[in-house]
């Protein structure tokens, strides 16, 4: 069975993912900043089967602690298999747009904290020469738009770090593997209206999960946003930017 590392454990993608993975019998080390919330969901995993829970409080944008944390959960294992980088926020766009000090903010939680992160985590399995990268991105950051171009923008970041350090770590035993979800039911998007291309959580775990065993590299979940997003990168910016959507 592996031994995986989630940041963010309890966010609603990372809780759906980690039930799958402890219903297959893996050991999880669960690390997040709410307390309470990281506790229950420790709780909730024992009685799904997982071989082992192990926990730990965890701020994404303490840098300094970074290297800490993948060491001790290393090291509480007995050795890392996989980290499934699982954390972000997503601010109003028209509430942070003139503020720059909120833009920086954003930028750090969804992009500088997560690039720091992962430099670690690469750095651990490029020495042991195996491991599996999993980072949550989206399709937001396959192209700005008006509506969300800050959380966007470290999206965009995000993607093209992945895909430059897939590249790097691509004949040195490690997968590293991007999941782009379109829009997702979870507390985070609670203030917008949904519709039929709303997906949830469970389906996006599961899409992890099978990207995990596959080794595959991009994925657009659910799959059409792929081809959704094909059609938006294709369109020439004169029109693209009288465009509202």
């Amino acid at each position: 069975m592996a031994k995986i590392l989630i940041l963010g454990a309890t966010s609603a993608i990372a809780t759906a993912t980690a039930r799958l993975l402890a219903a297959e019998g893996h050991e999880l080390y669960l690390a997040a900043r709410n307390a309470p919330a990281l506790q229950a969901l420790a709780d909730d995993l024992r009685t799904r089967g997982a071989r082992r829970i192990e926990t730990a409080h965890f701020e994404a944008m303490q840098a300094g602690a970074h290297e800490a944390l993948i060491a001790s959960a290393a090291n509480v294992l007995g050795g890392l298999d996989a980290a499934i980088l699982a954390y972000g926020s997503l601010s109003d766009q028209t509430s942070i747009q003139d503020d720059p000090e909120r833009v920086a903010a954003d930028l750090n939680a969804n992009f500088v904290s997560a690039a720091a992160l992962l430099t670690h985590i690469a750095t651990r399995f490029e020495q042991q020469g195996s491991g599996t990268i999993v980072a949550i991105s989206s399709v937001a950051g396959d192209r700005g738009r008006a509506v969300n171009y800050v959380y966007g923008s470290a999206k965009a970041g995000l993607s093209c770090f992945l895909s430059g350090l897939r590249q790097r770590l691509w004949n040195k035993g490690i997968d590293v593997i991007t999941i782009k979800p379109g829009f997702v039911d979870t507390p985070m998007t609670a203030r917008f209206q949904k519709g039929a291309l709303w997906s949830t959580p469970e389906v996006v775990a599961a899409a992890i999960v099978r990207a995990m065993r596959s080794r595959q590299t991009t994925v657009y979940v659910p799959g059409f946003w792929r081809w959704i997003m094909a059609c938006i990168r294709a369109l020439p910016e004169r029109l693209f930017v009288r465009m509202r959507f």
